[in-house]
């Protein structure tokens, strides 16, 4: 009897998808704010919170349909991304509720707006928005690729998104930074949004003209020095972010906007003379605007000596309200110590409003300590780096410079807020992603581990198996 079988060749192993893996990270992601948000309510009345089941199944509830649709149409993408921002963002409706249980903010409220409304049922209200975004982009865009098309509709949008606060009627002016409009009832910074759009200009840009930018150049005095028409994207951008500091004295946004730009052009063209000639312009920029913008020049005081500030600042300033903050910032990180006072047992509401905002990360340091203040930094750090792994597994120029852009122009934000509130650098008036109160930065920054995601399922999709070879050779094996 003789059996006729046919040799073919093996395809490629499929890589694992990693997707069960993320599902028990998910796990411990949403068990450690419930665990918290339980842990506050303990320490404030010493009974269960009343809201404890409905903000569990609530965060579970997200972190399930991100997580389905991840499975389903991203099924290679990183594990740890999802896992990270839903455990941030869950964190940061535990601490956005605990001060809302604060008997000073709500006195002051009731006192100035005569009555109180709760900040966290809104945040949880802008996380599930966030999480439609997040399931928006990787329904939506296929392949990042095609982002490369709108590079140029990419820059024309984000200089809009950006000048938005400055037209009359439409942007308002919240303690001397023009960087909100306000659209019927809600307010919306548009910055946040513009740092995605610009991102995504920045790595069209530079997939083109990299090669200009590193090869064309004159050395001087160790530097490589681009040509002057070379030179000019940059110079554009650094007036760009001179005009925004000078006319809505955005600090944070001119820095995130000018340092993104920097970091891609660097990494398009490994040329050390980018960084040097960023940081000088970066600084020179700084300097001029710092002395003539008063909203700036109160919050570099607040930043040198802020308990001798106040003792000089006249009273209802805006300068002597940057100090006051700011000398309430320092004494919360000094009260937490290394351990902290635990949650719900701190004074981080005396910041006032901009408690579980912009300096939510005071609460930090006061309630969970040194201690506290290093996980949460290695959180946001492992996000950093997931990014930039991202970037160096994608197969495509583009794909990595926009991975690059969007790790470097997270990172960026982290070290503005995080540095201003620790007094390492001035305030920036930019908030904590995913932690502080706001729908625009919540939002923004969902789409952007959106993008992540898509652009790391690409990289770490297994090339499909070559096709069968129709002129195989038959081997015939006879059995007798």
């Amino acid at each position: 009897m003789s059996v006729v079988t046919n040799t073919t060749t093996i395809g490629a192993i499929e890589a694992p998808s990693r997707r069960n893996t993320e599902l028990a990270l998910l796990g411990f992601a949403v068990a450690i704010p419930v665990f918290a948000y339980l842990n506050v309510g303990l320490a404030i009345d010493g009974k269960v919170p009343a809201g404890m089941l409905g903000y569990g199944l609530g965060l579970t509830l997200l972190a399930g349909v991100a997580h389905l649709v991840v499975r389903k149409w991203a099924p290679y993408s990183d594990p740890l991304l999802l896992p990270l921002a839903i455990l941030l963002n869950g964190m940061g409706l535990v601490l956005i509720w605990r001060l809302d249980q604060s008997p000073r903010l709500i006195q002051l409220a009731k006192l100035q707006y005569g009555a109180f409304s709760p900040s966290a049922p809104n945040q949880m209200m802008y996380s599930a928005i966030g999480i439609a975004m997040f399931v928006g982009v990787l329904l939506i865009l296929k392949d990042h690729r095609v982002l490369q098309r709108y590079t140029y509709i990419s820059m024309a949008a984000a200089l809009v998104l950006l000048l938005l606060p400055l037209v009359p009627g439409l942007g308002t002016d919240s303690f001397g930074a023009k960087i909100w409009i306000r659209i019927g009832g809600f307010s919306i910074q548009p910055g946040e949004f513009a740092k995605l759009v610009l991102a995504v200009f920045f790595s069209g840009y530079l997939m083109v003209k990299r090669d200009a930018l590193a090869l064309a150049s004159r050395r001087f005095m160790g530097l490589y020095l681009p040509r002057g028409r070379d030179l000019g994207p940059i110079l554009t951008i650094w007036a760009v972010s001179l005009l925004i500091l000078v006319f809505e004295n955005d600090l944070g946004t001119s820095l995130l906007f000018f340092g993104m730009f920097v970091i891609m052009l660097y990494v398009a063209t490994e040329r050390t003379s980018w960084i040097v000639m960023g940081l000088l312009m970066a600084v020179a920029g700084a300097v001029v605007v710092g002395s003539t913008a008063s909203h700036v020049q109160s919050r570099v005081a607040a930043w040198l000596d802020p308990f001798e500030c106040l003792k000089t600042a006249p009273p209802g300033t805006n300068m002597a309200y940057a100090c006051d903050q700011m000398t309430q910032v320092l004494m919360s990180f000094g009260s937490g110590g290394i351990l902290g006072t635990g949650l719900g047992q701190g004074n981080s509401d005396l910041i006032k409003f901009a408690a579980n905002s912009d300096f939510i990360f005071a609460t930090v340091g006061e309630e969970l300590g040194l201690t506290g203040v290093m996980v949460f930094l290695l959180l946001y750090g492992l996000i950093i780096e997931r990014g930039i792994r991202t970037a160096l597994a994608a197969r495509d120029p583009f794909g990595k410079l926009l991975a690059m852009g969007l790790s470097g122009a997270f990172a960026l934000q982290i070290f503005v807020v995080a540095g201003g509130v620790m007094g390492l650098i001035p305030l920036t008036g930019m908030t904590m992603p995913f932690l502080a109160y706001g729908g625009s930065s919540v939002i923004a920054n969902w789409a952007l581990i959106g993008i992540l995601i898509r652009i790391s399922d690409t990289a770490r999709r297994p090339a499909p198996s070559p096709a069968p070879n129709p002129d195989a050779e038959m081997t015939q094996v006879v059995r007798p």
